[in-house]
């Protein structure tokens, strides 16, 4: 079981904002693959399914971002998951344009408090990632404001075009493709 966890923060409030960016990659999988995100368990929306006759679980912690990390290491423990191989996480980044995509294979959370959380909960930093480009906020203006605001126009399509590619990465990693994805992916817009 490979567990796919985008994060987020939960309602309405939050829906489509900058920090969503992995709710929105889950829920494009779940579309394409037709696997409903609807069940609740481990502090997380959830489905399971296939993607590429790999069987997966979709998460969407519901613990709002900062505490991430609860929901994706009771996930981890329920399937005694080896968290380098069977598990990505899918988060935004605000050192990334919008549009921009980043597969590593492990690193740091790199500011993105999701990712701390993930970090801490698991014990490692050790697990595929894939960061959604955000972009900075204008200078002068807040931090927390930007990421849980909405983006202009002409930036949301560009993320709507890294989204669908997130989606397109997510299958080669499902597939064991990381390197692939890497290369195919982590390129400048």
């Amino acid at each position: 079981m490979i567990i796919i966890a985008g994060l987020g923060n939960p309602g309405l409030r939050y829906r489509k904002t900058r920090h969503n960016a992995g709710f929105e990659v889950i829920d494009l999988l779940a579309k394409e693959y037709r696997i409903p995100v609807k069940k609740k368990d481990r502090q997380s929306l959830f489905g399971t399914g296939t993607i590429n006759g790999v069987k997966v679980t979709l998460v969407k912690p519901q613990t709002y971002m900062n505490n991430s990390g609860e929901s994706v290491a009771a996930w981890a423990r329920y399937y005694h998951c080896d968290v380098e191989s069977e598990l990505i996480v899918i988060s935004d980044d605000v050192s990334l344009e919008p549009g921009m995509l980043r597969i590593r294979k492990k690193g740091s959370a790199g500011g993105q408090n999701g990712l701390k959380s993930i970090i801490k909960c698991l014990g490692t930093e050790n697990f595929p990632r894939l960061r959604v480009g955000i972009g900075q906020p204008e200078p002068g203006d807040d931090m927390i404001a930007h990421v849980l605001g909405r983006m202009r126009r002409e930036d949301r399509m560009r993320f709507e075009d890294a989204v669908r590619h997130a989606a397109e990465a997510c299958a080669l990693l499902v597939d064991g493709q990381i390197d692939r994805a890497m290369n195919l992916y982590n390129k400048k817009k």
